[in-house]
Formats: C-alpha cells, sequence, structure tokens
C-alpha cells in the first residue's frame, strides 16, 4: 500500500561547531515542512555547550541567532516537538543520518526518502561520489539554483522536498516491488536508524 501524501514531512538542518577547532557538529538551526511545504516547525536552537565556529561562512549564523531573545528554542524542546512530528512520517531529505545525529532522534529506515542516497540520481549523473550535493541535485534535476550565498534550512527543506515530489512516483514503486533504490547510510550512523 503506498503512503499517504499527509505521511510524507521534509527536514533540514544546519549545525556549528564546538570543541578544539568546531569539529564537532552541534544543532543550530532546524526545519520540518508538510508535504504542502507549510512549516511544522523552524526555528534556531540555543547552544548546548560552548560554540567554537559558527561556520557563518556557509550558515550564516552568528552568536546573536542562538540567544534566547531571538526566538532561538531549547535543545531539549526542539527534539521533543520534533519526536513528535516524525511519529508514523516518511522524512525526506539530504544525508539524514547528519541531521538525526544531531537531533539525537532515530528513525525507522523504511521511513526515509534520503536524495543523498538514491541510487537513480547517481545513474543519471554518473557519479561514483558517496554522496551528491543538494545543490548540485536541484540543478540537475529541477534546473534551478539553491544555497548562493548561506545556505538556509527553509530553502534546503523545501528544495527536497520538491526535488522528492518529482520523483515520488518512481521511488514509492521501487519500494512496492520490494527493490529499495537507495544506498545504504555511512555505517558510523547505524544508531540513527530503528
Amino acid at each position: 500500500m503506498s503512503p499517504r501524501p499527509d505521511q510524507y514531512i521534509s527536514l533540514s538542518c544546519l549545525c556549528v561547531g564546538i570543541g578544539p577547532g568546531g569539529s564537532t557538529s552541534m544543532l543550530a538551526q532546524v526545519t520540518i515542512l508538510d508535504v504542502h511545504g507549510r512549516t511544522l516547525l523552524g526555528t534556531y536552537v540555543r547552544p548546548t555547550n560552548p560554540v567554537t565556529d559558527y561556520r557563518t561562512s556557509v550558515t550564516g549564523i552568528e552568536a546573536k541567532h542562538l540567544e534566547p531573545g531571538h526566538s532561538a528554542m531549547r535543545f531539549s524542546d526542539v527534539q521533543r516537538l520534533a519526536s513528535q512530528i516524525f511519529q508514523n512520517k516518511i522524512i525526506i531529505g539530504h544525508t539524514l543520518w547528519s541531521e538525526f545525529s544531531v537531533l539525537g532522534i532515530p528513525h525507522p529506515a523504511v521511513d526515509t526518502r534520503d536524495l543523498a542516497l538514491y541510487l537513480p540520481f547517481r545513474t543519471h549523473i554518473k557519479s561514483n561520489a558517496p554522496v551528491i550535493g543538494l545543490q548540485t541535485l536541484v540543478w540537475n534535476f529541477l534546473e534551478r539554483k539553491i544555497q548562493e550565498g548561506h545556505q538556509k534550512t527553509s530553502e534546503n527543506a523545501s528544495a527536497c522536498l520538491e526535488l522528492f515530489k518529482a520523483n515520488a512516483g518512481t521511488w514509492e514503486n521501487f519500494i512496492q516491488e520490494g527493490k529499495w533504490p537507495c544506498s545504504l547510510p555511512p555505517d558510523q550512523y547505524s544508531r540513527c536508524y530503528l
């Protein structure tokens, strides 16, 4: 049986860096959209550890965005709300393993549609890269540009949704036929899937 349209949601996160050199990612912004592109959750997230790299050149995030006065939510509240939204949903995104990792919320692998792992995209682009960037996928399949300047979770989540919807029929047919059309996420993120 095919999923109902209202079962799909799209997820995108941006992170800042903590620890030496800012090499460890910590959630700083999240957007979750419903299948119609309406925002179910869209917020900055207050840091739970000292930030050593805001990654501003990529994310556009500055210290002021993560302060309570800038409507940044506490991580525990974001985690609770996201967990509720995820219940019985199929999550669309790009490199979902990294999103689940920073959110600290595992999700059933069968209920994910990860654009970074979708094999027909790799075949079409003729790429052996472990991950094809979202920007490249959107350019190749939707013929438009995203992520010019800073990345935005709202733009990324919307692009993921649009790209999936353009390929949903074929994708879901593969699954109905028992042919999972995606490669596996990196082994070290197996804990992110149920």
